[in-house]
């Protein structure tokens, strides 16, 4: 099942069943980012020679490890019902975000199943690496839909491994919006180190994710949060990612990495304000896979999330990102195949299709110092206003994993 390619085996989980999880017709996570990225990778070649786990579905008794009884039912009605038929509906099914579709609950399952066969292929000792771009819920609650994301595929994996060898799980959402689902899964179990990269909770949705939720009780440290100001472009957000995470990583000592590796974070995202690029979205991805094999042999498990520019981002991304698993990377100024962007072309402008593989940035950072920035320019002071944000995190987490939150060099 798994390719082995630079010395890298890894699995990549795919069904076009996957393509079964759809909202409505209008809905900003459409099924048609995966079929595009999955179908773009294909044409570069990037999967050549792949043999494609199959998600299979997650059990109720799978679900129960997040989730409750009420809520699967709950799920499970929802998908019985005509489309639009949500009077008296409970646990946040049929509002405008989370609209209830034909067979909710199977497609939903068929998502945190493909999470679930990845672990499994790392479990079973059959890969190292694995992703499955369709997962990344990261929203839903135990008894609730939130976000688009109706069960968690994430928290249900990683509680998998928990009860499978594995008792230091490092996850790291690098998602827009915050990752509070996962967080509030393992808020009080110092096993799972929740770290998230997310816009300022005061500008955006679910405002939460501030650099003072750290978790409770044995598990004080094991929630990171960094926030960034809207219009963050990929300088910035790499500053930030390397003066917070490497360090708490390093200091938490995981045995696997799980990266949810929404694209939302780009610049022409319609529901975000920050500002990076593919190129930085393909840095981000080298980087966690990096720590991966510095500090855990290299086991990790990607999963997708947000990204809402169907055509232009996240088949991009996301292509990269399964590139960069599979150890076989794909250079940005590499061009499209013509006949993706002719498929591609069909639901955008022409002109909007993009040509090659990246942005035409190169996504370099300055590393942070405590003093910070301001000499009164736009830029410095969106520089200054970075690292008071890196320095809040710092000083609200480090110290609880023995660290210096002043010390760059931790």
């Amino acid at each position: 099942m798994a390719a082995i390619r630079n010395g890298v085996d890894a699995s990549v989980v795919w069904s076009p069943s996957l393509l079964e999880y759809r909202h409505s017709a209008d809905h900003p996570m459409s099924p048609r980012r995966l079929d595009l990225t999955m179908s773009l990778a294909t044409e570069l070649g990037v999967l050549r020679g792949v043999e494609l786990i199959e998600p299979g579905s997650a059990s109720d008794d799978e679900l129960l490890r997040i989730h409750t009884t009420r809520y699967i039912d709950a799920v499970k009605h929802a998908g019985t019902l005509p489309p639009g038929e949500h009077e008296g509906m409970s646990h946040g099914l049929g509002t405008a975000d989370n609209p209830t579709f034909p067979a909710m609950h199977e497609a939903s399952a068929a998502v945190a199943g493909g999470t679930l066969a990845a672990a499994r292929a790392i479990a079973d000792g059959v890969a190292t690496r694995a992703v499955s771009v369709a997962g990344g819920m990261h929203h839903a609650m135990p008894s609730a839909a939130a976000g688009f994301c109706v069960y968690n595929d994430a928290a249900v994996a990683i509680s998998w491994l928990l009860d499978n060898g594995y008792d230091r799980i490092a996850y790291v959402d690098v998602d827009v919006h915050h990752g509070d689902g996962v967080q509030t899964a393992f808020y009080e179990d110092p096993r799972v180190l929740t770290v998230s990269l997310h816009q300022h909770p005061a500008t955006l949705w679910p405002s939460t994710g501030w650099a003072s939720e750290t978790g409770v009780g044995r598990a004080e440290g094991s929630a990171v949060n960094l926030a960034f100001l809207p219009a963050a472009t990929d300088s910035l957000w790499l500053r930030g990612f390397h003066a917070v995470v490497p360090g708490i990583l390093r200091a938490f000592e995981p045995q696997i990495i799980i990266l949810q590796a929404g694209c939302d974070s780009h610049r022409e995202d319609p529901l975000a304000d920050l500002s990076l690029s593919v190129d930085g979205h393909r840095r981000s991805y080298q980087d966690v896979i990096a720590l991966a094999d510095e500090l855990c042999d290299g086991r990790l498990i990607a999963i997708g999330g947000g990204g809402y520019e169907l055509v232009r981002v996240v088949p991009r991304s996301w292509t990269h990102l399964i590139a960069e698993v599979l150890g076989t990377p794909v250079d940005p100024s590499t061009v499209i195949p013509e006949s993706w962007r002719q498929v591609a072309g069909r639901l955008t402008l022409p002109d909007r299709v993009p040509e090659t593989m990246g942005d035409g940035e190169v996504p370099e950072f300055t590393p942070w110092e405590p003093a910070g920035v301001d000499t009164g320019n736009v830029f410095d002071r969106s520089l200054a206003r970075l690292d008071q944000s890196i320095l809040d995190t710092r000083r609200s987490v480090f110290p609880l994993h023995g660290l210096d939150p002043d010390d760059p060099r931790d």
